[in-house]
C-alpha cells in the first residue's frame, strides 16, 4: 500500500481533478504525458475507493455503440503496456469473452452486432456452438446456439490498474493528493475556480469533477443535480472447482444473456455476478436525498443472495461444475448509474470550466479510452471524435430524481436485453417535458422518447397492429408508415416537432456572432437558412437553421437531442469573444409544428389574411403572422422537402393551433404524421441529418454540405482555415447514395459496406442513415466510401443481418423538393417526383 501525502503541495493548478478512482487517475496520467503543466488530483480518502476497488474488472472490445467500441479498445490497448510504461503490475488476463445466444433472436442480435463490427478494426466473431463448446468445456450446450467471440477480452486487477495509471501521472509530473477532502467550490467571475480543502485553497483554471458515486455531492456544491444513482452490484467467488483447476488454459469470460449474468475463472475458482430484474434489483435512494454517508470509502454493503437466487440457478444449469462449488465470498458493492447507464463525459452547460467523467456503470473498461478522450478534448478544445451518447447535456432539468430512480431500475435490469434498433423503454415516461399535444395525441400514436420529450414515431388507424414491437425485420409501423408517407406526398400532413431546441439571439454583436460562429453567411432580416457549426479541425459540431427575425434579434433551431450540447458551444464562444449579445433558451416554452404536403399552402391560407402565394413567401423565408387569430413565427421550410412551413408558437397556444389547422384541412384530407415517416421523406431528397450524415468525425466537405459552406465569406469562421487545408489536400472519403436490393430488412444506420474487389471481398465503409423508401419501393441509404469506389453506377454490397445484399450508387436525391420542381417546371422542364 502507498503512503498517502495530505498536502496541497501548490495553491495553483491548470486542472483540479476531484476523485481518485480509476477514471480520475486515468485523466491525470492521460493530461500529464500529453505535457500539461499543473494537474492536481484530490481525492478524500485512498485512491480506488468508492466503486473501484470492488469491481469484476472485466475487459471487453465489445460495444452497441459505434465509437464507444474506440473508448473499449483504446483501453485494452493502454492496459496491455501498461506494465512496461509504469514497471506496476496490472493483473490483465486475457483468455477472450464469449456472449452466449440461445434464443433464435439473439442470434439474430448477434448477426447485427456484426454488421457493426465489420468496419472497426477491433476482433470479432459470430462462432459456431462446436466453437463455443472447445473454447469452453465446462458448459452445458443444450440451448447454445452461437457465440460472440471477442478473443482478446479478459480481467483486469482494478487496484493495481490504478494504481499503475498514479505510477504514471506521477512519473509524468502530475500531483496525487489524498486524503484531501474538496469542501467547496467558488467559480471566479473570468471563469477560474476556488477549490476549498481542509488544507487551503487551490485556484483552478478547471476543475473536473471524476468523484464517483459522490459526483452529486460535488455538483451540489454548485448548484447542478446530475442525475446519479448508487446501484447495488453483487458478485460471487467460489473456491477452488477441480475441473476449473485441471484445464491447461484459461476460460473465457461468459455473458449468459438470457441468463443476466457474466462468469469468468478466478484463479482456480469462479467469479460469477448477475444483473437483476427492476423488479428485485437495489438501489441506495438515501446517498441521493442526504448524501453519501461521511466516512463511506472501502465499505461494503450487505450481500443479499435470495435477490440473485434464480440468475445463480440458470449459472448452474448452464456450467453445471458451478453446483458443487462453495461460494468463498459475496461481495455486495456501489456502482453508479445514470438513467441510460452510459456515462456524463465532457464540459458542462451552464457553467465555465467544469468538466465530469461520472455515471459510470463500467468504470474498468471506460476508464483508459474517457481519460484519452477528455485529455484530448479540453488540450484541444474540440472532442477527438463523436460521442453525444455520453454528452452530459443530453440531461436537464427535467431529469428529476424519479425519473433518474426509475431509469436506473430498469437499465440495470435490462442489461442484457436484446437491443433492437429503434429502441424504447418506458421507465420514467412521460417526463414534465411534454408538448402542448401530448394529451391530445398520445392514444392515437406510438410515442417515441427524445431528450425527455415524448414525440410521436408513428400514428394508428383502425386494423393496424397498435403498440411497441420491435424487431430486426419490418414489423407492425412499416404499412401505417407508408400511409403517412403517401399522406404528405399526395395531400397535407401535421407534425409535432416541439422538441426542437430553440434559442433567440439579440444584442450588438449578434451578427458579428453567428458570422464567426457559422461557415454560411448570416441570412437577411425576414430570410432562413441552414449553417453549420465547424470545430477548429474542420468537423460539423452542430447543424442549425438559421432565421433573422428583425434586425439583430435571431432564431436558431437544433434537434432535440442537441439542444444543450449546442447551446454551451454558442455561450463558451461568447464568452471567450467578449461579444454583446443575449442568449435565452426557448425550448420548453415554444411549441413547432410543420404542415407539409401540396395542400399545405391551400389549408394554411383559410387560417390568414396574409398572402402565402409563392411570389408572396418564398422558400426560406420567415415572417410574424396570425393563424386563426394565434400568433406564429412561420417559416417555410420542411424537413419533408415538400411544399411546408414550420410554425413556431406558445406552447399554450398548440391545442388551439393544431385544431384550427385539422379543421381548415378537412376538404383537402388533412392527417397526421410521425418522425418515421419524416424520415423516409428526408432521405428520398437527399437530406442529411447531423448525428448521422455528420458530425464530429466528418468534416462538411465528404459530407456533400459545400453549398452551405461559404469559404470565401470575409468572416474567419471557426473551422475556416483547417477546411481550406482539407480543400486543398482532396477527400480521400465521401458520403454517398444507395439503393438496396433487399427483402424484409432494411439498413438504419452503422451498417458495414463491402465491395468485391480483384482479390477479395472487403469492408471499405460504412452506411450512416437508411430505410425503405415507399416512393422507390426499394431500400436507401447513405455512406461513406473511399473517393475511387464513389462514382454513380458503382455497386457494392451492404451487410445486413449477416448477409451481404447489393447496392448501387445512384445520383442524389432519389426524389426532387418541391422549391427544385417548381423551378423545373418554370423553366418548361418536367421535374421527377
Amino acid at each position: 500500500k502507498e503512503a498517502s501525502s495530505p498536502s496541497l503541495g501548490k495553491d495553483r493548478a491548470d486542472t483540479v481533478i476531484i476523485g481518485g478512482g480509476c477514471v480520475g487517475v486515468s485523466l491525470a496520467y492521460h493530461l500529464a504525458k500529453a505535457g500539461l503543466k499543473d494537474v492536481v488530483l484530490l481525492e478524500k480518502s485512498e485512491l480506488t475507493a468508492g466503486s473501484t476497488w470492488h469491481a469484476a474488472g472485466l475487459t471487453t472490445y465489445f460495444h452497441p455503440g459505434i465509437n464507444l467500441k474506440k473508448i473499449h479498445a483504446y483501453s485494452i490497448k493502454l492496459y496491455e503496456k501498461l506494465e512496461e510504461e509504469t514497471g506496476q503490475p496490472v493483473g490483465f488476463h486475457q483468455p477472450g469473452s464469449i456472449r452466449i445466444a440461445s434464443t433464435p433472436t439473439r442470434v439474430d442480435e448477434f448477426k447485427y452486432q456484426m454488421t457493426r463490427a465489420g468496419w472497426h478494426p477491433t476482433e470479432q466473431y459470430l462462432i459456431t456452438p462446436e466453437k463455443v463448446q472447445e473454447l469452453f468445456p465446462l458448459l452445458n450446450m443444450d440451448k447454445v446456439l452461437a457465440g460472440l467471440y471477442n478473443p482478446g477480452d479478459g480481467h483486469i486487477d482494478p487496484y493495481s490498474l490504478t494504481m499503475a495509471l498514479a505510477a504514471g501521472a506521477r512519473k509524468y509530473g502530475a500531483q496525487l493528493n489524498y486524503p484531501v477532502q474538496v469542501t467547496n467550490l467558488n467559480s471566479r467571475s473570468d471563469g477560474t475556480w476556488e477549490v476549498e480543502t481542509p488544507l487551503g485553497i487551490i485556484q483552478a483554471k478547471r476543475v473536473v469533477n471524476t468523484a464517483g458515486f459522490w459526483a452529486r455531492d460535488i455538483g451540489k456544491m454548485i448548484g447542478l443535480q446530475h442525475p446519479l444513482i448508487p446501484v447495488h452490484h453483487q458478485y460471487v467467488v467460489t473456491s477452488t472447482v477441480p475441473e476449473v483447476k485441471a484445464l491447461k488454459t484459461e476460460l473465457p469470460v461468459i455473458r449468459d444473456l438470457e441468463g443476466s449474468y457474466y462468469l469468468r475463472q478466478e484463479r482456480d475458482g469462479l467469479l460469477f455476478g448477475p444483473y437483476e430484474s427492476e423488479e428485485k434489483m437495489k438501489l441506495q435512494e438515501s446517498w441521493v436525498t442526504n448524501g453519501v454517508p461521511p466516512g463511506f470509502g472501502k465499505e461494503l454493503f450487505e450481500s443479499d443472495l435470495d435477490r440473485i437466487m434464480e440468475h445463480i440457478e440458470a449459472a448452474m444449469e448452464m456450467v453445471p461444475v458451478l453446483r458443487k462449488a462453495d461460494i468463498v465470498n459475496t461481495i455486495a458493492g456501489p456502482i453508479t448509474y445514470s438513467p441510460d447507464i452510459l456515462p456524463m463525459v465532457g464540459p458542462h452547460q451552464g457553467v465555465r470550466n467544469y468538466w465530469v467523467a461520472i455515471g459510470f456503470g463500467y468504470g474498468i473498461i471506460h476508464a483508459g479510452g474517457m481519460g484519452k478522450y477528455l485529455s484530448d478534448w479540453i488540450l484541444e478544445g474540440e472532442p477527438p471524435f463523436d460521442l453525444i451518447e455520453v454528452d452530459p447535456n443530453r440531461y436537464g432539468k427535467w431529469t428529476t430524481t424519479e425519473y433518474t430512480a426509475a431509469k436506473a431500475r430498469e437499465s440495470y435490469g435490462f442489461n442484457n436485453i436484446v437491443g433492437y434498433p429503434k429502441e424504447e423503454r418506458f421507465a420514467g415516461r412521460p417526463t414534465q417535458r411534454t408538448s402542448g399535444l401530448y394529451d391530445l395525441l398520445k392514444s392515437k400514436c406510438s410515442m417515441g422518447f427524445h431528450a425527455g420529450w415524448e414525440q410521436p414515431h408513428w400514428f394508428y388507424k383502425p386494423g393496424d397492429e397498435t403498440g411497441y414491437k420491435p424487431s430486426f425485420r419490418r414489423t407492425n409501423w412499416f404499412d401505417p408508415v407508408g400511409r403517412e408517407y403517401r399522406q404528405v406526398m399526395e395531400k397535407v400532413g401535421v407534425i409535432d416537432l416541439s422538441p426542437f431546441g430553440k434559442f433567440k439571439v439579440k444584442g450588438t454583436d449578434s451578427v458579428k456572432l453567428l458570422d464567426h460562429l457559422f461557415a454560411n453567411i448570416v441570412p437577411k432580416v425576414g430570410s432562413t437558412n441552414i449553417s453549420h457549426m465547424l470545430t477548429p479541425r474542420g468537423k460539423v459540431y452542430a447543424e442549425l437553421t438559421v432565421s433573422q427575425l428583425y434586425p439583430g434579434e435571431f432564431m436558431l433551431v437544433t434537434g432535440s437531442g442537441s439542444e444543450l450540447h449546442d447551446l454551451r458551444w454558442i455561450e463558451e464562444k461568447i464568452t471567450r469573444g467578449g461579444y454583446k449579445v443575449e442568449i435565452e433558451n426557448m425550448t420548453d416554452e415554444m411549441g413547432v409544428l410543420s404542415v407539409a404536403g401540396p395542400y399545405a399552402r391551400q389549408v394554411l391560407q383559410k387560417l390568414t389574411n396574409e398572402d402565402l402565394s409563392d411570389a408572396s413567401f418564398k422558400f426560406l423565408q420567415c415572417r410574424h403572422l396570425k393563424l386563426s387569430n394565434i400568433a406564429v413565427t412561420a417559416i417555410r421550410i420542411s424537413y419533408t422537402g415538400e411544399l411546408g412551413w414550420e410554425l413556431y408558437h406558445r406552447k399554450e397556444d398548440s391545442v388551439p393551433l393544431y385544431n384550427a389547422i385539422m379543421e381548415a384541412g378537412q376538404k383537402e384530407g388533412i392527417d397526421d404524421f410521425g418522425t418515421y415517416a419524416l424520415n423516409a421523406l428526408r432521405l428520398e431528397k437527399g437530406f442529411r441529418a447531423w448525428g448521422a450524415e455528420m458530425n464530429c468525425d466528418t468534416n462538411p466537405l465528404e459530407a456533400g454540405l459545400d453549398y452551405f459552406v461559404k469559404l470565401n465569406k470575409a468572416a474567419d469562421f471557426t473551422g475556416k482555415q483547417a477546411l481550406k487545408q482539407i480543400k486543398e489536400k482532396g477527400l480521400k472519403r465521401r458520403l454517398v447514395y444507395l439503393t438496396l436490393e433487399t427483402d424484409n430488412v432494411d439498413p438504419e444506420g452503422n451498417e458495414s459496406v463491402w465491395h468485391n474487389g480483384k482479390a477479395r471481398t472487403i469492408v471499405i465503409g460504412n452506411t450512416t442513415s437508411g430505410c425503405f423508401s415507399y416512393g422507390a419501393q426499394q431500400s436507401l441509404a447513405f455512406a461513406y466510401v473511399p473517393m475511387e469506389l464513389s462514382k454513380v453506377g458503382q455497386k457494392l454490397e451492404v451487410e445486413l443481418l449477416g448477409k451481404n445484399y447489393p447496392a448501387t450508387i445512384i445520383q442524389e436525391p432519389l426524389v426532387l423538393t418541391e422549391p427544385t420542381r417548381m423551378r423545373l417546371q418554370r423553366k418548361g422542364e418536367s421535374p421527377k417526383i
